[in-house]
């Protein structure tokens, strides 16, 4: 597979497309803002489509990494989607994150076409795409699975065929449940060894290679406690993962409070203004929350 399209440019998809550039397929890519298309081109060897099934003709895997569900089935649907472009045969491989539902919808209707969908949503944050490090979950069957991630691994350290096709994302949402409460979890804590009077500098010290570590203690504590939170997934992003998660829970008669709460918690930065900050905020949400109690 050497011809390849690549739609949707954000901070995931800009990086993705250009190791893939790098690597040396030659790589069409679309995003609906031209502005980052040019910026691509000045950066990465490749071609641009005007439109999703222009980006999708002749290639034989187009990679999808929009911001949502909307803007997932507004690029592969209608006359001008990339299901319209692609040829029979073609590969699908969608790293948005999205409910099961949809996309097994979806890859019904890419085979109602001759194609073959798979999802295969991420972790890692910009972060891991700029350094070709992410961890890739993927629903599809084996036989194609096999054959798209070697593809894949351009950009990724791991990449793990999870079930049938919606497995990819089922087990995106367990991650971003981990995520979630380990970030809550992180700046509690911090938060904490402020109000008693610690350095929280030294207690990350002397906790971080004991049972508390994580990758968020260690990547993320020194900028949450400068109040920077400028690193990564947004927390608009996050309340959306997090209602996908409620709702397929919903839908399986479970109950996640730790979740819900968090959840709650993620709403409340965006009525704060802070739509945009990173998800580490959570330390920026409790000072406000105490702050505005001890007023």
């Amino acid at each position: 597979m050497k011809k390849i399209a690549f739609i949707g440019l954000g901070v995931m998809g800009f990086p993705l497309a250009g190791h893939l550039s790098r690597a040396g397929f030659s790589v069409c890519v679309y995003n609906r803002t031209q502005r980052k298309v040019a910026q691509w081109l000045e950066q990465y060897q490749g071609i641009a489509a005007t439109t999703p099934a222009e980006a999708a003709k002749n290639a034989q895997i187009i990679f999808t990494c929009v911001g949502n569900e909307e803007s997932l089935q507004e690029v592969l649907l209608g006359d001008f989607g990339a299901f319209s472009g692609a040829d029979r045969g073609a590969f699908f491989v969608d790293h948005t994150t999205v409910s099961a539902r949809v996309t097994r919808d979806l890859a019904k209707e890419a085979e109602k076409h001759g194609m073959v969908y798979l999802d295969a949503p991420v972790s890692g944050g910009q972060q891991g795409a700029e350094h070709g490090s992410l961890t890739v979950m993927v629903g599809g069957e084996e036989a194609q699975f096999c054959q798209v991630s070697p593809i894949i691994k351009h950009y990724a350290n791991r990449v793990s065929l999870m079930g049938p096709v919606g497995s990819g994302q089922l087990c995106k949402m367990a991650n971003q449940v981990c995520v979630a409460g380990v970030i809550e979890s992180l700046a509690e804590g911090l938060f904490f060894a402020r109000q008693v009077g610690l350095d929280p500098e030294q207690v990350i010290e002397v906790i971080a290679k004991g049972a508390a570590q994580s990758w968020q203690m260690e990547n993320r504590y020194q900028t949450m406690l400068a109040g920077e939170y400028n690193h990564g997934f947004a927390v608009d992003w996050m309340c959306k993962d997090l209602a996908i998660v409620l709702d397929e829970a919903q839908r399986h008669g479970s109950k996640l409070p730790a979740t819900e709460l968090i959840s709650k918690f993620y709403r409340e930065i965006q009525l704060m203004g802070g739509g945009r900050w990173d998800t580490s905020s959570l330390l920026e949400r409790l000072e406000v929350t105490n702050n505005e109690v001890g007023s």
